[in-house]
């Protein structure tokens, strides 16, 4: 592996790539990623948060790489197995459209993805025929990239394990870069560290135990308090609520989420859409919605959140709201009614995330730890592993609901009236 190129990067210091990494990283497809924030609207909240979904790219690539060199030190991969576990790295986020998962919240709608995107761009822009140069193939790369867990190819299918396990790449860059552009503390881990104590054990990745341990909770610690602190902010969700909503209104006449021309999805950044929704025609209540909602971005007059629950234990009405648009709709609705304002002024907000990563897809990463002993790696039973961390709830929900400045005591009003009858689960 000839590495003839150093980036510097303000999270891990200088970043060495190939001739080959450095032509697909000079694409249209890569390229565009540097006009696409990875926090979205979260710089309005912690103004340091501009960083683009281009740096992350590249942060994953090394984290990648760190992490397939350990496992080729322990004899499980090859150099070329490093190459595609650093290619996988690069190329994981091409996909994400406009301030990164905004977007995604209306793709949704479509039922698609940002893996959806990314394959769809591996195989149809000119990242294929680079992918093809540089000795892989486009297909392979698709397959693990996005989530599909390398197909019944081995030496994929461990290159995908280390990409994708709990202890992934991708959660370990984001949690240090987007906590130090945030400028909070919480997702300061300690990467080589994590890396170092990690091992293919009867086809799992393993965390070594008991050594192990402790960077492995820092680890889930500081994702969840990341998520707590800067993800689910209450004032970073409702700009990213706004900007959603509007994008969501403003697709059927921009057709952002079409996903057939290559070349038009090339121009979709942040830049792109913020032109076209303050620029808006009026055409209709919901298009006029739309460019109100990006003048208000635009102003920093934000939606305040007028109820917040949190909602453990997946109840039911959280899961509705998560799961079906229709659900959301009708009870913002409700609230609107008996608040005496218009649908379109209530705005409910339902996030959820596991405690522990996921791969792509939504399947759960579990924790598999190993001991050494008798002369061998052996993975430990679950019981045996002693761990305040691993027994927390799978998941960190909440419910919020979000109204203009001038309709907040009016909506809060009904919120409690309609909420006091209709468990979460919470407090």
């Amino acid at each position: 592996m000839r590495l003839a190129y150093e980036i510097k990067d303000p999270v891990h210091g200088f970043i060495r790539i190939t001739e080959e990494e450095r032509r697909i990283i000079d694409s249209r497809p890569l390229q565009r990623l540097r006009r696409i924030k990875q926090l979205g609207k979260a710089d309005l909240t912690y103004p340091g948060a501009t960083h683009s979904r281009f740096l992350h790219s590249l942060g994953v690539l090394h984290v990648a790489s760190l992490m397939a060199e350990r496992l080729a030190e322990l004899g499980h991969l090859s150099e070329e197995d490093v190459l595609l576990a650093r290619l996988v790295g690069l190329l994981h986020d091409v996909g994400h459209g406009p301030f990164s998962h905004v977007f995604e919240e209306v793709l949704a709608k479509k039922d698609k993805t940002h893996e959806d995107v990314g394959i769809w761009l591996v195989k149809s822009s000119e990242l294929g025929d680079l992918v093809e140069e540089a000795g892989f193939s486009k297909q392979e790369i698709a397959e693990i990239a996005f989530g599909r867990q390398g197909g019944g190819n081995i030496k994929a299918s461990a290159v995908a394990k280390a990409m994708w396990s709990i202890i992934s790449p991708d959660t370990m860059d984001y949690l240090v870069r987007d906590s130090y552009f945030a400028g909070v503390a919480y997702g300061r881990i300690d990467i080589g560290r994590i890396v170092g104590t990690v091992d293919l054990v009867e086809g799992e990745l393993a965390i070594e135990y008991p050594g192990g341990l402790t960077s492995f909770e820092d680890y889930v610690l500081s994702r969840l308090q990341m998520f707590n602190a800067v993800y689910f902010h209450k004032t970073v969700r409702a700009a990213n609520v706004m900007l959603a909503r509007a994008m969501e209104w403003a697709d059927e006449v921009l057709d952002l989420t079409e996903l057939k021309d290559v070349d038009f999805f090339l121009k979709l950044d942040d830049c792109y859409v913020r032109t076209v929704l303050i620029t808006l025609e009026p055409d209709g209540e919901e298009a006029k919605m739309a460019r109100e909602l990006a003048e208000r971005l635009e102003a920093r007059r934000l939606l305040k959140c007028v109820f917040e629950s949190p909602a453990s234990g997946r109840s039911d009405l959280l899961m509705s709201l998560l799961s079906r648009p229709r659900s959301r709709k009708k009870l913002e609705a409700e609230i609107a009614e008996e608040a005496g304002v218009e649908p379109e002024k209530v705005f409910i907000d339902a996030s959820s995330v596991p405690s522990v990563p996921m791969r792509p897809g939504g399947e759960f990463a579990e924790a598999r730890f190993f001991t050494t002993a008798g002369g061998g790696k052996h993975l430990v039973r679950k019981e045996e592993v002693r761990s305040l961390v691993l027994g927390l709830a799978r998941h960190v929900d909440v419910v919020r609901v979000y109204a203009f400045p001038e309709h907040r005591e009016a909506v809060r009003r009904a919120c409690e009236r309609i909420f006091s009858t209709q468990a979460l689960g919470g407090g």
